[in-house]
């Protein structure tokens, strides 16, 4: 059954902010948010991830609600784990695409949620969506350039450049970069692509993997520590490099549960970019250019609400239902 009506702009849209409806659909849960910004949530909820029909069930469920009982609702962002297909050219636009999460892959997700409630829409990465909640509320807020990189049960980047996400062939995938070792750490990694990329050395399951027990069990003086920063700063070394962000904005459930990895993670992209053409200007600043998300947790539920807002100043006009 189809939920609400096509959505065309009303006299008063100027005036006041449009309702909109966001929903991040992580590896592990799915948080929903209703509002119109991070000062005006009206309802929010949250579901695990499972298996992919029982969870867009789900998804619906919830949407259906909040329809029915919020039908000025303008828009609705999607921010996902991926990978996903992001031109619209493509005959499988907004699916999920091979991706590690088992029974997800070619899993269509944004033309199905666009056909049931006919409202302008918009998907992307959930780690762009959360670049992009930083650029409109927190740590980037007047900045053209910066990435957020997430740390938890996987690893991604969401790279902005010019205020907008950086789209190629496909979106960026700098969780999966391989870059050079600690020269003591022999770990295999746990990537089924790649083994031994970032995000199969320092995702959450790998450093539980590498410990035998969760990453949170582990005490701060544990060498395995120093492996695990020595990654990420191989990471932000080689964003850097390419496209020379204004900031590096470091979150992710790994790296909130251990703030300590801020001092040596910095530390090493210091000593790593060893002064070369742009970056002693990254050195003398670099307690301001590698941050904490100022929207904390709140960074990835808000990028769903980003995109929606996308989608609605975007006016497109959606499809009427049949």
């Amino acid at each position: 059954m189809n939920i609400g009506t096509a959505w065309k702009p009303t006299p008063n849209d100027d005036l006041d902010p449009p309702l909109l409806a966001g929903v991040e659909l992580g590896g592990t849960k799915i948080i929903f948010t209703l509002g119109t910004g991070p000062d005006a949530i009206i309802e929010s909820d949250r579901i695990s991830t499972s298996e992919a029909e029982p969870t867009l069930i789900a998804i619906e469920d919830i949407l259906d609600r909040w329809l029915q009982s919020h039908p000025s609702i303008a828009a609705i962002g999607l921010a996902s784990f991926g990978p996903l297909e992001l031109d619209p050219a493509a005959p499988d636009y907004g699916s999920i695409t091979r991706t590690t999460k088992p029974g997800w892959s070619n899993t269509d997700i944004a033309c199905r949620i666009r056909g049931r409630y006919k409202l302008p829409l918009a998907i992307d990465t959930d780690v762009n969506g959360a670049a992009l909640a930083e650029g409109r509320w927190g740590a980037a807020r007047g900045l053209r350039s910066w990435a957020y990189i997430t740390i938890g049960t996987g690893v991604g980047a969401g790279i902005v450049v010019d205020k907008s996400p950086v789209r190629g062939l496909g979106h960026s995938e700098a969780g999966h970069m391989i870059v050079r070792r600690a020269p003591d750490d022999g770990f295999a990694g746990i990537c089924p692509f790649h083994g031994d990329c970032i995000e199969g050395l320092v995702s959450g399951p790998a450093i539980a993997a590498r410990a035998g027990v969760k990453g949170e069990h582990i005490p701060d003086d544990d060498p395995l520590w120093a492996s695990v920063s020595a990654t990420i700063a191989g990471l932000i070394h080689n964003l850097a490099m390419t496209t020379a962000p204004e900031r590096i904005i470091l979150g992710g459930g790994v790296i909130e549960r251990r703030p300590s990895l801020f001092s040596p993670i910095r530390q090493a992209v210091v000593n790593s970019l060893a002064a070369y053409a742009h970056t002693p200007a990254i050195a003398q600043n670099i307690d301001t250019f590698i941050v904490p998300p100022a929207l904390g947790e709140m960074a990835g539920p808000l990028g769903a609400l980003a995109l929606a807002s996308d989608a609605a100043s975007a006016r497109p006009l959606a499809v009427e239902p049949e």
